[in-house]
């Protein structure tokens, strides 16, 4: 197997293969890198003009090394071995959007410093308690959450409750695993 990649190495290729300063790009990425990337490493705080950084598809294991990213508004995860969102402080006051579906996340702790998170994708995940998601409700501006094919999900859309739950757990949100969600007093 193949020895797995830092960003450090991995932002070298993107340079040699797109000709370009990775530097001064607003969008960045570097989904299914061969090899894969196992390790967001200090390289990333170069990346000062990115608003979009895709790492998907990749073998990493945690969140790290964000600083620097100060214009960063989406941040790609999906697809790799991540088990706890951490360290998103860095980006806490830009982030809008956290993609982070198929992944071994077991809770949502860690997004709740992310107060500009306006779309929060983790589907396909182990998350199995509510913990975690009732803090999502101080984060004003997120509208729109996909938790399909997670434990919890799956529980209690069985129990025909999983909507509702949801609602009031996280009363901002427009959209829940891709569906407009109508409250009430809309109805």
């Amino acid at each position: 197997m193949a020895k797995g990649l830092t960003t450090k190495e991995a932002l070298k290729a993107w340079e040699e293969k797109y000709q370009k300063v990775a530097a001064e790009e607003k969008v960045v990425k570097m989904l299914m890198w061969q090899p894969f990337i196992t390790k967001m490493d200090a390289s990333l705080s170069t990346l000062t003009k990115c608003e979009q950084l895709s790492l998907s598809t990749n073998q990493i294991e945690k969140i790290t090394n964000l600083q620097g990213l100060q214009c960063l508004r989406v941040l790609s995860l999906g697809r790799n071995n991540i088990k706890k969102i951490e360290g998103l402080d860095a980006v806490a006051d830009t982030l809008e959007e956290l993609w982070i579906s198929y992944n071994q996340l077991e809770r949502l702790n860690g997004v709740e410093c992310c107060k500009k998170l306006k779309v929060l994708y983790a589907s396909n995940n182990k998350i199995k308690a509510w913990e975690g998601i009732g803090t999502l409700k101080d984060l004003p501006a997120l509208e729109d959450i996909l938790l399909s094919n997670n434990p919890l999900e799956e529980k209690h859309t069985a129990d025909g409750n999983w909507r509702d739950l949801c609602s009031k757990a996280v009363p901002q949100i427009k959209r829940l695993d891709g569906q407009i969600v109508i409250k009430p007093d809309a109805e």
